[in-house]
């Protein structure tokens, strides 16, 4: 069962000038950087209620984000929902006619497991899942 927002993914090319804004113009709590080799990126962790946003900058040219700002520019990537069982999710999605981009979920920031959800099927909204 889907819990929560767990955060929102944010697709930036200069994460430096972005933290910036986000800790000292916004005034959101900054709670730090945290890399991800495996896929490409490098994550600013912003803390605000119960909700990250992360902030999320490709340090490679063929990483997800690296191409989502080549053909949409920067902006909003994706909304992320946390559940208790992100296998159980999935196979329940998948049988409700639901198209996976994650057949298994993976590791992804903050020592989560993460599988997405193609925007073809959730109306055109990229959906991550996410598990602790």
């Amino acid at each position: 069962m889907i819990r929560k927002i767990d955060h929102i993914g944010i697709a930036v090319s200069d994460l430096d000038a972005q933290v910036g804004f986000y800790r000292d113009v916004l005034g959101i709590e900054f709670h730090g950087f945290e890399e991800l080799p495996d896929r490409g990126l490098k994550v600013a962790v912003f803390l605000i209620g119960n909700v990250r946003i992360e902030l999320l900058q490709s340090t490679s040219p063929d990483s997800a984000i690296a191409k989502y700002i080549e053909k949409k520019g920067e902006g909003i990537h994706h909304i992320a929902f946390c559940t208790d069982n992100a296998q159980g999710e999935l196979d329940r999605l998948r049988q409700a006619g639901v198209q996976l981009i994650d057949e298994t979920p993976k590791p992804g920031a903050d020592g989560m497991q993460v599988a997405f959800l193609h925007p073809k099927s959730t109306f055109k909204v990229l959906m991550e899942l996410c598990q602790k």
